[in-house]
């Protein structure tokens, strides 16, 4: 018991590293993190890294599919890229600025250049080579 509390507290305060995990975006932190259409005419992103967002509904059965991967590549490319997940029910203007009208479709979000969207449900493996080729710029293994 005591040793499980120990370890909580050290994750909590930064000693452990702690899982990564694929974070709920909204509106206002889509403006502040990503892009503030509101602000800028021409594409400026504002994130740290790299990043990819998942435009979804609760109710979309590739959406729930692709959930899982996006958490297992969370992980994977944890430091490296940040993920995110936007309920375009909830908050709708970040889909209404790029168009989303079929789902899942994710968002992919370079530190130069713009954004490349794909529309639908693909395999792991051909998002992390979306993820090394155009994110972070990995030649391609042959």
């Amino acid at each position: 018991m005591k040793k499980g509390i120990i370890i909580g507290l050290l994750a909590v305060i930064g000693l452990l590293p702690m899982h990564a995990e694929v974070k709920y975006m909204t509106t206002s932190q889509f403006k502040k993190e990503v892009f503030d259409y509101e602000k800028n005419a021409e594409w400026k992103y504002q994130g740290k890294r790299p990043m990819v967002i998942d435009f979804y509904t609760t109710w979309c059965g590739p959406c729930k599919r692709l959930a899982p991967i996006m958490e297992e590549l969370s992980e994977k490319y944890k430091g490296k890229v940040d993920f995110y997940k936007i309920d375009i029910e909830r908050d709708r203007e970040p889909a209404n600025r790029f168009d989303v009208t079929s789902i899942p479709q994710v968002l992919y979000v370079p530190m130069n250049g713009k954004p490349q969207k794909l529309v639908g449900l693909y395999p792991k493996e051909q998002i992390e080579e979306i993820i090394d080729q155009f994110l972070l710029k990995k030649s391609k293994k042959k």
